[in-house]
């Protein structure tokens, strides 16, 4: 297709779902109080519960998966326009964005994911070319789990404060250090618009810190929790981590996408397994289409897709996108790494690319 096809091919798949772009609050705070409420109940029997124990490990468990599925809404939050659902975007903050130390302000950056001029480049924090480059770069992605609890504890309970004494640091922390990024390589700072917003919760989040260190000087709290702290929120940041790996092919090298080349580049998972309804929830398993309309909500996407499959079918720019299997996806991105010579890595233009 050329551009004039491609744009008028988005026009009568836009008018096939424009009826769907209401978000419902009654879904939207349903679904964030019941997932919270799950993942504080199992938090609280993976804590009491004996050391080792099945009930404690099912606690685990749970906690992550509920952790995870409340923590997606932070995607959601991002593509409301500013003043809708506000109290929902504050409750977020409290129940769960400050408590794992990931409020949702610094997220902002998802937007340019979206951009024309940033999707699939060095300036985009949330693509990787790892189909592009050696299988090295991805089994350094997989290992950055581990740290990533530390990094959230660094940030807001380490360097946030630090950063107030000394306004290079600070100016550093707002560029390198204020934007959840899976792109190691992303540097852009932090708007100047929405930095009051950032020191209010650094610190409630610094507050939320600095309690459970009294908690652990003058009360119950042991060494022992904070390793359980980090087994949880890690296997909670672990489950993203991995889902991220079918969102995108991630075999570009750094070129400017159109708006199709993005949907072509992005990825449906419509196979209904046991790990897509807990591997991609709030919508995530529809990432493709949620490329080609980001201000979907996610109660309606299941329904806009199957309008799409049946009024374009299976040979349409929008069916390309669609797979039936995670590991499938997952191993096609791994085959590719495989074939890949460290002389012919696109990470080389992740490493020299311009800041954005």
């Amino acid at each position: 297709m050329n551009e004039s096809e491609q744009k008028q091919w988005i026009r009568q798949a836009h008018a096939e779902v424009d009826d769907l772009f209401a978000r419902s609050p009654a879904i939207y705070w349903t679904d964030l109080l019941i997932s919270a409420t799950v993942a504080w109940t199992a938090t609280v029997a993976y804590f009491a519960l004996p050391w080792g124990s099945p009930g404690q490990l099912i606690g685990l468990i749970v906690a992550g998966i509920a952790f995870y599925r409340a923590g997606t809404f932070m995607h959601e939050i991002i593509h409301m326009p500013r003043g809708e659902l506000t109290w929902f975007k504050r409750a977020w903050n409290l129940l769960v964005g400050i408590p794992l130390l990931m409020p949702w302000i610094l997220y902002r950056n998802h937007i340019e994911h979206h951009s024309r001029a940033h999707f699939g480049t060095p300036r985009d924090g949330e693509y990787l070319p790892l189909a592009a480059a050696p299988l090295r770069e991805t089994f350094l992605y997989l290992l950055r789990i581990p740290i990533l609890p530390l990094m959230a504890l660094a940030r807001f309970g380490l360097a946030g404060p630090l950063s107030r004494f000394s306004p290079s640091f600070r100016e550093w922390l707002l560029s390198r250090g204020s934007a959840y990024a899976s792109n190691p390589f992303y540097r852009k700072r932090f708007p100047e618009k929405e930095r009051a917003h950032l020191e209010t919760v650094e610190w409630l989040a610094l507050a939320w810190v600095l309690f459970w260190l009294a908690m652990t000087v003058f009360g119950p709290v042991e060494p022992a929790h904070w390793l359980m702290a980090w087994l949880l929120h890690g296997w909670t940041m672990a489950l993203n981590w991995v889902r991220n790996l079918a969102a995108h092919g991630y075999a570009r090298r750094g070129e400017t996408m159109s708006h199709l080349e993005q949907l072509e580049d992005s990825i449906n998972i419509t196979g209904q397994t046991w790990l897509t309804l807990w591997l991609f929830p709030v919508g995530l398993r529809y990432h493709a289409l949620h490329h080609l309309f980001p201000g979907l909500p996610y109660h309606n996407m299941g329904q806009a897709h199957q309008r799409l499959m049946d009024r374009f079918g299976q040979n349409s720019p929008y069916a390309v996108a669609n797979h039936d299997n995670y590991f499938r996806v997952v191993a096609t991105l791994f085959s590719r790494a495989a074939a890949v010579r460290p002389a012919e890595s696109a990470i080389t233009n992740w490493r020299s690319g311009p800041a954005a």
